[in-house]
């Protein structure tokens, strides 16, 4: 009877240990571009936006960056192009190991987020604003609020879950356009649970909340644009601008008044694949290609445009 249980327990054991575990897979290796390489295209300026997953935040103390978003002003191409990163890709941290980008912002700070995309995709960016949610929701309801363009299923869950019936003009019973208040833009920018594309549908709505807002603006006095202004330096948790960076960044903005928004999602979709490390569930990159979309993408036209 003991041999048996014996042999069974060596059995059990070997079977074990053939299953490979979850947190032995390695992912391909990381191999960042130099940070002082990197060049900036003429006539682009790159300014990086995340979000805090929590609705107070603190500089010395910040929460995962669950929305990240780069706004390129391109003023001698005339482009405006908001380009969104998915929180779930795995990364080089400054420490030499790998993880998520969500928690570099927590851990290292912000200064090494935006290092770590700019060497990592190509993009040199120096310049970040850290926001809370609370922080957005301010910004917005400044502005006057969002029309955002839900399907029935959004409309659903959004009634279901998360906002109040007098969070939109008019109330939300269905599928359709509404006047977003900041707190339902917020949540509905946090979204990835509602169809099949996950974290890729809360960047796209990001990017769709960004883009409505830039062309509700295309008209913008600069007394309205300084009000936007005074708005954002007082509802943000961290930054490394200045007043001037700001004032730079307003007249950029005023030059691409009117521009049709691009947006982007960064990696692409051929670019990145499920993978499980350290026991989560992440995504590997291919950062090399996603490079080249990216380059291509911001290359677009700018070197289309002749010099006087």
């Amino acid at each position: 009877m003991l041999k048996k249980r014996v042999g069974a327990f060596i059995c059990c054991a070997m079977l074990l240990m053939a299953i490979p575990c979850a947190e032995a897979v390695m992912p391909r290796e990381i191999v960042p571009l130099d940070y002082d390489s990197l060049v900036t295209r003429q006539g682009q300026h790159h300014y990086l936006f995340a979000c805090v997953d929590t609705w107070q935040g603190s500089a010395g103390n910040l929460g995962n960056t669950d929305g990240i978003i780069l706004v390129t002003m391109d003023v001698r191409a005339n482009r405006l192009i908001f380009t969104t990163f998915t929180r779930e890709m795995l990364v080089m941290k400054p420490d030499g190991g790998i993880g998520r980008m969500t928690y570099l912002a927590k851990n290292y700070g912000p200064d090494a987020l935006a290092r770590v995309i700019g060497t990592h995709f190509g993009v040199k960016v120096s310049k970040y604003i850290i926001f809370s949610m609370d922080n957005v929701q301010q910004i917005i309801d400044v502005m006057g609020g969002v029309y955002i363009t839900v399907t029935d299923a959004e409309a659903a869950y959004l009634n279901r879950y998360r906002i109040s019936r007098t969070s939109t003009t008019p109330s939300m019973d269905r599928g359709g356009t509404y006047l977003f208040s900041g707190h339902a833009a917020v949540i509905y920018m946090r979204i990835r649970k509602v169809g099949n594309d996950g974290d890729s549908g809360r960047t796209r709505r990001m990017r769709t909340v960004m883009a409505t807002l830039a062309h509700k603006f295309s008209d913008i006095t600069l007394s309205q644009s300084m009000d936007i202004l005074g708005s954002v330096s007082e509802n943000l948790v961290i930054t490394n601008m200045t007043m001037m960076d700001f004032v730079d960044a307003l007249g950029y903005a005023m030059q691409l008044r009117g521009v049709t928004p691009e947006g982007l999602q960064m990696p692409p979709d051929g670019a990145m694949e499920p993978i499980v490390y350290a026991g989560m569930q992440t995504r590997q990159v291919d950062f090399i290609k996603s490079r080249e979309v990216l380059h291509a993408f911001l290359d677009t036209m700018s070197f289309e445009v002749m010099d006087d």
